[in-house]
C-alpha cells in the first residue's frame, strides 16, 4: 500500500550520486559521497544526524550556495521538477533560488540585513520573484507576516532586525521564504538558536503552515523528537551518505542501520532501566582519514569482516525502506 502510494506520487526533488569535494590546507575532503535522496510533492522529509555528517552542505548544494573554489561538485544530478540544478544557468538558478525554493537559515540573525527595515527585505523578495508593484509587495508582506503570527505587521516592518527578538526575527525569515510561494521550503535547523519555549511556538507554527502553505518540506535536524513532531519520511546521514530512509512509523518502530538504532537509543526514555541512555561509542572520524569499506565499521556494535573491506549500497529492505548496511545483504 505504502508502494503504491509512493508510486503515484511525482518526485519533486531527485539527488542521484552526487559527489561534492573541499579543498582544504589538510588536502581534499569529501563532504557528500554519492548522496541518493527523493523528495515527493507535498510530501516532509526528515534528514538527520550529528553535527558534521553532510546536512548543511546538501541543502547549499541543492541551492547552488557552496562557494567555488574551495568547494567543488565532482558528479551527480540535482533534478528538481525534472530540471538539473546543477546545469541551469546562473540567471535561471536566481529566479529559482527564493522562488521555487525557499531556504530557512539557522541563524536568523546573520542572515537578516541588519542596515535594512525588515519590511524592505521582505518587499525586496516579493517583488523580485513576483514582479508587482511596491504597493502589492507592501500587503502581501504585512499578509505574510500576519500569517506567521506577528504582533501588530504594519509596525513590524518599519523595525531594524536588532529590535527583534530571536523568535521574531526567525517568524521574519519564515514569512520571507514563503512570499513567493515556493514549492520547496529547506528548513535548516529553525530552532537551533531559539530557547526552548519559542521553538515549541516556531515548530508549532512551521505544523500549521505545513498544512496550509508549505507544499513539500526538506528538514534539516539533528533533533529526532522535531522529525517525528513534522515529518512524513526520514532519511539518516552519517560522513556525507544517507545510510537509511523509510517512512516516520517504519523508522522510529523498526530502525534498520546500527547507527539509526543508536540515534533512536539515545533518546531519553523513562521507561529505560536506572535511567540509563543509550550511546553510541567514539566520534565521527575525521574526513581526511576515513575508513575502508563501511564508515560506520569502528563504531558498530555488530561490525563484520566485510563491513572492513567494501562499502554498502543504499538498497531497499522492506516496502519503502532503504538501508546501507551489510547486515542485510543477503
Amino acid at each position: 500500500m505504502i508502494r503504491e502510494i509512493l508510486q503515484n506520487q511525482e518526485i519533486l526533488l531527485n539527488i542521484k550520486n552526487l559527489t561534492l569535494n573541499f579543498n582544504t590546507d589538510r588536502g581534499e575532503i569529501t563532504a557528500l559521497d554519492g548522496i541518493e535522496l527523493r523528495l515527493y510533492k507535498n510530501e516532509s522529509l526528515g534528514l538527520v544526524g550529528e553535527t558534521g555528517c553532510g546536512k548543511s552542505v546538501t541543502a547549499l548544494s541543492i541551492m547552488r550556495l557552496i562557494p567555488v573554489p574551495p568547494g567543488k561538485i565532482g558528479q551527480g544530478e540535482i533534478l528538481f521538477d525534472g530540471k538539473d540544478l546543477l546545469k541551469i544557468p546562473e540567471t535561471e538558478m536566481r529566479r529559482t533560488r527564493g522562488g521555487k525554493i525557499s531556504m530557512i537559515f539557522q541563524e536568523p540573525s546573520t542572515s537578516l540585513n541588519p542596515v535594512f527595515k525588515v519590511g524592505d527585505q521582505i518587499l525586496e523578495a516579493v517583488q523580485l520573484h513576483q514582479r508587482v508593484d511596491k504597493m502589492t509587495a507592501k500587503n502581501k508582506a504585512v499578509q505574510m507576516l500576519e500569517r506567521v503570527g506577528m504582533p501588530d505587521p504594519k509596525d513590524i516592518i518599519n523595525r531594524y532586525p536588532h529590535e527583534l527578538s530571536g523568535g521574531m526575527q526567525q517568524r521574519i525569515m519564515i514569512a520571507m521564504a514563503l512570499s513567493s510561494n515556493p514549492k520547496l521550503l529547506i528548513a535548516d535547523e529553525p530552532t537551533t538558536a531559539l530557547d526552548v519555549t519559542t521553538q515549541a511556538q516556531i515548530l508549532d507554527l512551521i505544523n500549521e503552515l505545513k498544512k496550509d502553505i508549505i507544499s513539500s518540506m526538506l528538514l534539516i535536524t539533528h533533533d529526532l523528537g522535531i522529525v517525528a513532531e513534522i515529518c512524513d519520511r526520514v532519511a539518516v546521514m552519517y560522513t556525507g551518505n544517507i545510510i537509511e530512509q523509510a517512512g516516520l512509523r517504519a523508522l522510529f518502530k523498526t530502525p534498520l542501520h546500527p547507527y539509526t538504532q543508536g540515534l533512536l537509543n539515545a533518546i531519553p526514555n523513562m521507561n529505560a532501566p536506572k535511567g540509563e541512555l543509550g550511546f553510541i561509542p567514539g566520534t565521527i572520524p575525521d574526513l581526511t582519514k576515513l575508513p575502508q569499506g563501511c564508515k560506520f565499521n569502528p563504531r558498530c556494535p555488530q561490525q563484520m569482516e566485510i563491513c572492513l573491506k567494501k562499502r554498502p549500497g543504499l538498497r531497499e529492505v522492506r516496502e519503502d525502506h532503504f538501508v546501507a548496511c551489510h547486515l542485510y545483504s543477503k
